[in-house]
């Protein structure tokens, strides 16, 4: 089964590109995972007659939002994050309430819980790094829960560089939004609970490994990047893991899809 993730940083944008189909067409993926959507599912003039289509789309027009594209029909759709989750960790700031803006989809299938999300971006001046306090443990909290019942694969778009391997420059961009010790703490602890990152998992010391460039200075021609999308996957499901990989050279978005090939 192939799982892909790509934030598409508007999925209209890419379409009228005439980038999306053919992505879909030779990649061919089972389940895909989008984030940063834009848009509501009636406003997409996306056709893809193969695939179920699920969206959980932001309040606010032309903002944020996920979607989960499967050939595979669900269980069970899950939209956004449990009220309980996020009346406990207080998901509202002077941005806005994370929990109105569409970063969490969720499907059940038989055998586990595939789950996108678009995590909050800390802000150049990290005036959301209290935000993302709440929102990394509460997403994780989500994760660990649906865990109890089967096992869980996570993608998605978590805004955050783990560690010096997963960015161009780590000594300049040290204590800066996406590599800051608190947003790469959030990442500790999905890991401490008993995610594995894929990518690392099967290459744990390849380097330049980007998923995301700045539109400055030909950062992508050089790949001066980041890797800041991630699949994840629940400890139990690493013997079936064939392939975790980032697709570069898609082109369409600030970012490039990630993917894995897991066996059923």
């Amino acid at each position: 089964m192939r799982i892909y993730s790509w934030n598409v940083n508007g999925i209209r944008a890419v379409h009228k590109k005439g980038l999306f189909e053919p992505f879909i067409a030779k990649h061919q993926p089972d389940i895909l995972c989008l984030q940063e959507t834009k848009a509501m599912e009636e406003q997409s003039e996306v056709d893809l007659p193969e695939y179920e289509e699920y969206w959980c789309s932001a309040e606010r027009k032309g903002y944020s939002g996920t979607a989960i594209f499967t050939k595979i029909p669900p269980e069970n759709v899950l939209l956004g994050l449990p009220k309980d989750l996020v009346e406990k960790y207080e998901l509202n700031d002077g941005y806005g309430d994370t929990s109105k803006e569409g970063r969490v989809t969720t499907l059940e299938f038989e055998p586990f819980f595939v789950s996108t999300v678009y995590t909050p971006n800390a802000k150049d001046d990290l005036s959301r790094i209290p935000m993302r306090q709440h929102w990394d443990p509460a997403y994780l909290e989500y994760m660990k829960r649906l865990e109890t019942e089967k096992p869980v694969i996570y993608c998605g778009d978590f805004n955050v560089a783990h560690s010096e391997l997963d960015l161009a420059r780590p000594k300049e961009n040290k204590g800066k939004k996406g590599f800051t010790d608190e947003e790469r703490a959030g990442f500790d602890a999905m890991e401490a609970a008993g995610f594995v990152d894929t990518l690392r998992h099967l290459h744990p010391n390849t380097p330049d490994l980007y998923t995301w460039w700045s539109h400055w200075g030909n950062a992508r021609e050089r790949n001066v990047g980041w890797r800041i999308d991630y699949v994840m996957v629940s400890e139990a499901l690493t013997p079936l893991l064939k392939s975790a990989r980032i697709h570069p050279e898609v082109l369409g978005s600030d970012h490039c899809p990630v993917s894995i090939d897991i066996s059923l």
